[in-house]
């Protein structure tokens, strides 16, 4: 599958890289921006090619675009993508408005191409043994669950481009950009949202219209409760955490590793051993508790580590190279993958909901 790359700025070279690690099933061929200074400086990285992207859309052989843009654009260049018959995955967040995913949707409807939005910490060897062990039934009934995103950004990251910090281009501040992943994973551990009670404040940096600290009090339609922080003031920053507690056992994955994963049933995973069981969880290990692994996610990462060799989860990049490679898989087989733009929607309707809340005082329920 032939690649372009669009949006040359900060996350660009981990799809790059991704995108090249999979020299068996993707050639990335190309890449794009607005500024064709940071293209080319790219492409002479990489040895691509710097295109602009009228071309990129006009090309029939570039089947597929990876949309590296800010948040704010990702439906004005996907959308384009998409009815030209290219499959397409976004970058996280899907984008800043309902309206502008609803319309990625429609695109992706009308094409019949593939649409993915980037969740790659779903792809996580913790998070992977932590979904397997809720499907096995081995936390028993949900009560209540935690997501924290105490993350340090100076004011020079925030000067460092003119639509950082914007509601138009941004999307909002600490929550949308920092927090989405692990109140995505909160969403696809805990399920359905009901209603949501925010605060917000922006407690340290100047120049930004958005939050640089939130908290909020969630009600899951299962009857669980949670809370979600998500902070870009919290110096020096500390590890993003996921806590998950039900009425067998809780579990805890903090810095995208796993701490805790605890049972009545005697299964207790702390440190190195609850990473080792991570890995064999998601590279099709034999426990019991794997068996309710989601079997493209395992096939996926199975690929990914044929020899069986354990590395650290949380190794940057592997998680995207996971995602992208499922993306691929879903267009070759005509099936949706793991994350689509349905996905990718529900995340930025919570995180509207959020802000909603924040912005009016009051409860909003979804």
């Amino acid at each position: 599958m032939r690649f372009a790359v669009v949006g040359c700025g900060v996350i660009a070279p981990t799809h790059v890289r991704a995108l090249l690690e999979l020299p068996d099933r993707v050639e990335l061929v190309a890449c794009s921006d607005v500024r064709p200074d940071r293209a080319r400086a790219l492409a002479a990285e990489f040895g691509i090619e710097a295109r602009p992207y009228a071309d990129v859309l006009a090309d029939p052989t570039i089947d597929a675009v990876s949309v590296c843009t800010p948040s704010g654009l990702h439906a004005e260049v996907g959308v384009p993508a998409l009815l030209a018959g290219k499959h397409v995955v976004v970058e996280k967040p899907m984008d800043v408005s309902l309206e502008a995913c609803d319309r990625l949707l429609a695109a992706q409807a009308t094409s019949g191409a593939t649409l993915g939005v980037i969740s790659q910490h779903r792809f996580d060897p913790a998070s992977q043994a932590v979904r397997a062990a809720l499907d096995a039934g081995e936390l028993g009934r949900l009560v209540l669950a935690e997501a924290r995103v105490p993350w340090y950004r100076t004011q020079e990251y925030y000067d460092s481009g003119d639509w950082r910090g914007t509601w138009a281009t941004d999307g909002g501040g600490a929550l949308i950009n920092q927090g989405v992943h692990t109140l995505d994973l909160l969403r696809w551990t805990c399920g359905p949202v009901r209603t949501v009670y925010a605060q917000a404040r922006t407690a340290a940096h100047e120049r930004i219209e958005v939050e640089d600290v939130l908290c909020a009090t969630v009600e899951f339609a299962n009857g669980a409760i949670g809370s979600v922080l998500a902070s870009t003031a919290a110096y020096p920053g500390f590890p993003a955490r996921l806590a998950l507690h039900g009425t067998r056992g809780g579990a805890v994955i903090e810095g995208d590793r796993l701490a805790t994963l605890a049972t009545v049933d005697g299964v207790a995973r702390g440190g190195e051993a609850a990473n080792a069981h991570a890995v064999q969880v998601a590279t099709g290990g034999t426990r019991a508790a794997t068996r309710a692994v989601d079997e493209s996610a395992r096939a996926v990462a199975a690929e990914l580590r044929a020899d069986d060799t354990p590395e650290p989860p949380d190794t940057w990049g592997r998680a995207h190279r996971a995602q992208l490679l499922d993306l691929v898989d879903a267009a070759e087989q005509g099936r949706a993958p793991l994350v689509d733009g349905h996905e990718g929607r529900n995340a930025v309707e919570l995180v509207r909901a959020i802000y909603d809340s924040a912005r009016t005082g009051v409860p909003v329920t979804l």
